[in-house]
C-alpha cells in the first residue's frame, strides 16, 4: 500500500475510520462541535470518525500530534485555528509555522464582547470609558491572558487613553471562568470570546462587540465603532475543521473528497438544526475564505505581539 501510486490511494480513500484530532479537553466548543457534527460528516465519508483529545500547551501538544501523523487523509482536525494556532508561533516558539496547516472550513467566527451582569450599574461602555477615564481601578476587568481579548482590551483602552497597566485586571485560565465571572459579577465588565456568552445570555449585558459588522448570531451587542471609539481589534476564535498543508498538497484527490465531505454535511438541513439547538455553528465559507480569514487572522496577531506577551 505505501508503494501504491498516491492517485490509486485516493481512489479507495476512505477504507477506515478517521481520527478527528481535538486539540484542547472534552466539553469545550471545539469538542462539542466535532461531536455534533460527526454523524453527518461520518454519513457523508461512509466511515466512522474517532475523537482524539490531545490538549495542552495552548494546542501547541494537539497541533505537533497532527503534524506527526501520515499524510494520508485518516487524521483531520477540529480545532480553534486562530487564534491558537498562531500564538503558539509567536509567544511559545512551536516547531511549526502558521503556513502547516489549511483549513476545510471555519463555521464559527468568535468576536471579543466586552459585557457586563445582567442586573449590574455599567449600562454601556461609554460609562465604563468615562469611569475608567477618572479613576482606572474604579472597575474589575475580566480577561484571559495571552488571547484575542486580551489584545483587544488594551487596544480599547489605549485608543481611549486610558493606561491599561493602571487598571484593576483579574485573569482568568480559560473563557469559560471569565464568562462565569462576569455573568456572576464577580468582575465588573469581562472581556471574551461572545459566542460563548450564548448559554449565559439572559445572566450578561452586552456593552460592545468588537466587529466592524453586526453579528447574526448576537445582533443586540452594540458595535465597538458605535461607542465612539476608534480602536483596531483582532478577530476572536476562528473554529472549525483543518487539515496539514502537507496533505492538501501531497494527496490532491482526498482533500477534495475531505472538502466535498465537509460541504455536504455543513448544508445538511439536519445537522444544521441539530448544531444550531446545541449553539454551534455549520455555516459554509470553504476552504479559500477560510485559510483567508485564518491567515488574516494571524497577521493581525503578529502586529499585535507585543500587547500578547
Amino acid at each position: 500500500m505505501v508503494a501504491m501510486p498516491s492517485i490509486l490511494r485516493a481512489a479507495s480513500y476512505p477504507t477506515r475510520p478517521i481520527n478527528v484530532i481535538v486539540p484542547f479537553a472534552t466539553g469545550g466548543y471545539n469538542d462539542r462541535l466535532s461531536r455534533a457534527f460527526m454523524p453527518y460528516l461520518e454519513k457523508e465519508l461512509g466511515q466512522p470518525l474517532v475523537i482524539v483529545n490531545k490538549p495542552g500547551a495552548g494546542t501547541q501538544l494537539g497541533n505537533s500530534y497532527a503534524l506527526n501523523q501520515p499524510a494520508d487523509g485518516y487524521s483531520i482536525m477540529c480545532t480553534s485555528a486562530a487564534p491558537y494556532i498562531p500564538l503558539t508561533v509567536l509567544l511559545q516558539n512551536a516547531p511549526y509555522k502558521v503556513e502547516d496547516f489549511s483549513m476545510l472550513n471555519l463555521p464559527s467566527r468568535d468576536y471579543t464582547l466586552a459585557a457586563t451582569s445582567s442586573d449590574g450599574p455599567v449600562k454601556t461602555f461609554a460609562e465604563v470609558i468615562e469611569k475608567l477615564k477618572k479613576d482606572p481601578s474604579s472597575l474589575s476587568i475580566g480577561v484571559q491572558p495571552a488571547s484575542a481579548d486580551y489584545a483587544n482590551m488594551v487596544l480599547a483602552f489605549q485608543a481611549a487613553e486610558i493606561d491599561p497597566s493602571k487598571l484593576r485586571i483579574v485573569t482568568y485560565d480559560g473563557g469559560g471562568p471569565a464568562r462565569n465571572a462576569t455573568a456572576g459579577a464577580q468582575v465588573d465588565v469581562g472581556f471574551v470570546g461572545g459566542e460563548g456568552f450564548l448559554p449565559l445570555k439572559t445572566k450578561i449585558r452586552p456593552l460592545a462587540i468588537f466587529a466592524a459588522e453586526t453579528v447574526e448570531w448576537y445582533p443586540d451587542a452594540p458595535l465597538i465603532g458605535a461607542s465612539g471609539l476608534k480602536t483596531d481589534f483582532v478577530e476572536g476564535s476562528q473554529r472549525g475543521w483543518a487539515i496539514t498543508t502537507k496533505l492538501r498538497n501531497e494527496q490532491p484527490e482526498i482533500y477534495k473528497t475531505l472538502v466535498t465531505a465537509v460541504e455536504k454535511a455543513s448544508k445538511n438541513p439536519k445537522a444544521i438544526e441539530t448544531l444550531k439547538l446545541q449553539e454551534l455553528a455549520t455555516t459554509w465559507y470553504g476552504p479559500e475564505a477560510s485559510d483567508k480569514a485564518y491567515l488574516d487572522n494571524a497577521a493581525k496577531m503578529a502586529k499585535y505581539v507585543n500587547l500578547l506577551k
